[in-house]
């Protein structure tokens, strides 16, 4: 699939606080990618349209939503999952040089958008169980709660929203 690459299989849940923490390596990890391009919840972060930013771009959303904000591993795993498709499309089909990175979070709900360049709008489209490829908005739309794209004077935003319990 899209940007999965480095992508490992699902932690097993062992409690609620072993499922919010990585690793120490990865939060070290994620903790000089932060320091490196900035958060996310303060802004847009731009990265380069290449597919190792899919990883870079996993991790700030991996950092953000089960670090900084402690939702659910479910939560986060599936935000990851999102993402991770969103920066694919931004990268294999938009022709851009950087794409943009950002995360809200509202009572009940948090929302990411990838911000590029580009006014062609993604399409979804049917999909069976032997396509390997064109699987990324199907996932969205099953995920997410609700997701869309907003057309901008110069490119667009394509963004999902998921709802989440307030602790």
């Amino acid at each position: 699939m899209a940007g999965l690459e480095g992508v490992g299989q699902p932690r097993q849940r062992v409690g609620a606080t072993a499922a919010r923490w990585a690793p120490v390596a990865d939060d070290e990890q994620a903790l000089r990618i932060l320091e490196l391009f900035g958060s996310p919840v303060d802004g847009e972060v731009r990265l380069p349209s290449r597919p190792e930013s899919a990883a870079t771009a996993r991790r700030l959303t991996q950092c953000v939503v089960l670090r900084q904000w402690s939702l659910p591993a479910q939560t986060g795993e599936h935000a990851v999952l999102l993402v991770s498709e969103l920066v694919g499309n931004a990268v294999r089909h938009t022709g851009a040089r950087v794409f943009g990175l950002r995360m809200l979070r509202r009572r009940g709900w948090i929302r990411i958008e990838v911000r590029d360049p580009s006014r062609g709008l993604p399409c979804l489209m049917p999909v069976t169980e032997m396509d390997t490829s064109g699987r990324g908005l199907f996932l969205v739309d099953k995920l997410a709660d609700r997701w869309g794209v907003d057309l901008l004077p110069r490119g667009k935003t394509t963004w999902f929203e998921m709802r989440v319990t307030e602790r």
